[in-house]
This record gives structure tokens, sequence and C-alpha cells, in this order.
């Protein structure tokens, strides 16, 4: 006799009729719209109390813009997928370099290798990781003409881009669309972390930064070891997670600061929204009609700089061309101040170069004296004295140096047109760039 979904007949044969299946009936799917699939992929999520069925449909449910697919994204967008996030949109224009794979994980060395797009190799990460989640590409850099198009069709936006101008942007597309904003910030060996204009009351950015920080940084210049925007962008996903889904205390009117060479962590209070801020106050100048048209470049540069690029004369720089023609075939002593600091110089230099950070050449001419006596000790009799070529990383340090040099004495102090970089470049392809 056979049993209940055997597919053969007593001879053995095939039969014809489908086997029966058992059918089963379950109640739940009807509140939180998970299916089967859903429960089992999310069930450590769903196995937690806080969150649950109820967090875990709304959040299949909500569409996150994350702007910015670098060190800060690349784990916002993974920990999302994975989390199972509805829609999931990437806005960036960039494409994948070899000196982002330390702390952008999301790409890969093939990615890096072909120069594909950003958004293009994140979309692929993150489908990998979750093919059931609608990942939308936005190839294209997030200004104020196209900001509040690619707002609006968002729940929450995570701003994971790295410079200023971008974030004053997105903070104020935000507020305008009334869009809550994750923010991060990574650079160095630290991070800082706050979610913005989520609730009535709550500041946005710019309360917090009315005016553009002094001397504000990027990863391309002052570094950032790779796991501290890790970390900034795992907690991140977390905060937009919880917004997106109305679980927890969002770190609305706080601000996370992380300190990775201590391993610390500290909150801080923010003060409530400003009455007159320009974007959320009480009588905005940023609305909807007005941000398409706002020069962010001119508001984030405009009074920030404190010591403008002095302009130097041809006659007092040299290119690269020149200078190993001239000067390295010919076989003349020189000097070369390499006015990088000292971890900098560390990783590559010209032959014969001394290095002298910029921030103590004034108190080292002595020694820039002294080498170029040295040197003179090698030119014939009677020669002119020894050159002085200054160089840095990409030749706009090597400009203030110059110039303090020859305001000191030393007229024949040269700037290195474009620093090492350059110098890779144009002359030595085995020089390292980073």
């Amino acid at each position: 006799m056979a049993v209940e979904g055997d597919a053969k007949n007593e001879a053995g044969a095939e039969s014809e009729r489908p086997a029966k299946r058992a059918r089963f009936n379950w109640i739940g799917s009807e509140s939180h719209g998970l299916d089967k699939p859903q429960v089992e992929r999310y069930s450590r999520q769903l196995l937690v109390p806080a969150f649950g069925v109820a967090g875990q449909g709304t959040l299949c449910c909500a569409s996150i813009l994350v702007v910015g697919a670098g060190g800060l994204g690349s784990p916002v967008l993974l920990y999302l997928a994975a989390a199972g996030v509805g829609t999931l949109g990437i806005a960036d224009d960039d494409v994948v370099e070899q000196s982002n794979l330390h702390r952008q994980v999301i790409h890969t060395e093939a990615a890096a290798e072909a120069g594909n797009p950003k958004t293009t190799s994140a979309k692929e990460a993150c489908q990998r990781i979750n093919s059931s989640i609608k990942v939308v590409e936005h190839r294209t850099r997030f200004t104020a003409a196209n900001a509040l198009d690619l707002v609006r069709p968002y729940d929450v936006i995570v701003d994971a881009s790295d410079n200023v101008a971008t974030r004053y942007v997105v903070n104020d597309a935000c507020v305008v669309a009334g869009k809550p904003l994750v923010s991060g910030a990574a650079l160095g060996m630290e991070g800082q972390l706050a979610v913005y204009h989520d609730r009535p009351g709550a500041p946005c950015y710019r309360c917090m930064f009315p005016v553009p920080p002094v001397g504000a940084r990027r990863c391309a210049d002052a570094g950032v070891l790779g796991v501290v925007p890790g970390i900034i962008g795992s907690l991140q996903a977390l905060e937009a997670i919880k917004v997106a889904t109305g679980i927890g205390e969002p770190l609305s009117a706080r601000m996370l600061i992380f300190d990775a060479l201590t391993t610390r962590l500290q909150t801080v209070k923010l003060r409530g929204r400003s009455a007159t801020c320009a974007a959320c106050g009480d009588q905005p100048t940023i609305t909807a009609e007005t941000l398409p048209s706002f020069d962010y470049a001119h508001f984030v540069s405009a009074d920030t700089d404190p010591s403008p690029l002095p302009v130097l004369s041809a006659a007092e720089s040299v290119s690269c061309a020149a200078y190993k023609a001239r000067v390295v075939d010919a076989g003349r002593p020189h000097v070369v101040v390499d006015v990088r600091e000292a971890h900098q110089f560390a990783i590559a230099a010209l032959p014969g170069a001394i290095s002298i950070p910029l921030k103590h050449l004034v108190n080292r001419i002595a020694d820039v004296q002294a080498a170029v006596a040295e040197a003179a000790a090698r030119c014939p009799a009677e020669s002119a004295a020894p050159d002085v070529y200054v160089v840095c990383r990409r030749g706009n340090d090597s400009k203030i140096g110059t110039r303090l040099l020859r305001q000191k004495g030393i007229g024949n102090a040269f700037n290195l047109t474009g620093g090492v970089v350059a110098w890779a470049d144009e002359i030595d392809p085995s020089f390292p760039t980073y």
C-alpha cells in the first residue's frame, strides 16, 4: 500500500497523478506581511523583542537613500541590504580605485582594476547578499540642482559623503523635503555620528554648523584608518534602521564621538532647533525655490581658508621635467627640501631629499643653509650657489615653503610644480602615489 505522496503505482511505474502535498495553515502573515522565506531569512532579527515581526515588516517596506558608496557608505549599504530594507538607493558619481579598497569594503580589486562606477559595484554587492530587495543606482553627483529629486522618493536619508559642501546640500534637501537624516563622518582616527531633523524641535546639521568649519580636510588629504569608517558606517546603518522602523531612541539632538586611539565613545547633547537657521528656522531662506540655485561651493570656501596659497611667478617654479633634465640628469649639486609631514615623507621621497615639515620650516632655516653649504662644497670652483627645490605632495605647501625661504634670504629656492604626484605621473612611474 502506497503512502500519501508516493508517486508510483503498485506496478512501480510513474503515476500520472501529481503527488499530494501536505498543506499547513499559519497565522501572522496577514498582520506583518512577511512570507515564509522572509521569516526564515530574518529569523534572528525577529527573535529580538525590541524589533520583532513589526520592525521587520516595516523595514521590508521602507526606502533608504545612501549618499556616498565609499568608506562610510560601504558598511551602511551592506548592513541595510542584509537587514532587508525594501528599497535601497545609492547616490555616487565616482569610480572604484585601488586606494579605496582598504576602507571601502563593498568594492573589489576587480572593480578597481576596471574602474567600475561605485554605484554599480555597490549594487552588485548588495544583491549578492540579498537578491530580494530593490537596489536603485543614482550614478550622479549629489548637487543642489538634483538634491530634492533624489531625496523625495525615500523615507530616510543617510549622508555617507566625504566633503563639507555635500553635507550641507544633503541636510538642506532633507529639511525642505521633510526627511530624517542620519549623518556620519570619519577622518584619521576619529569619527562622529548624529541624527538630524527626525522629529519636531530636533536640530538640523546647519543648526549645529551655521558657518562651515575652517580648514576641513578629506580622507584623500588627511588619511583614515580603514576600520574607523567601518565602525561609524555600521552605526549609521543601525540609526537608519531605528529611524525607519520607529524602534529605540535614535541619536536625535545628540552626537556620538568616537576616538579610535583610545577606543572611547562619548555622546554629547546638542542644542535644539535654531530659530534663526537658514534651513529649518522660523524664516528659512533655503526653500524648495532657492535651494537648486544655492552656491554651496562658494558657501563652504568663502572666508574659511586661513592661509591662501601665495601666487608664485613663473621664474619661482620649475616643472618636474625641467628639474630632471637640467638638474638631476646634468648631475648638478642641489638641495631638495620636502615639506610634507614626516609620516608622508616615510612613504616615499625623492633621492637625496631632506625632510623639514612646513610647520617647522621657519625654525629650521639654518638646516637648509647647512644643506646648501654642503652641496656647494661639491660644486666646481666659482660656480653659482646650489639651487633649492621645495617639494610636497601636490605642489601646494611647497609654494608656501618656497615663498618663506625666499623671504628668509634663500633667493634661489624654487617650487617643484605638482609635487611628488606629478613626479610619479610625468617622470617615474615606479614612484608610489597615495
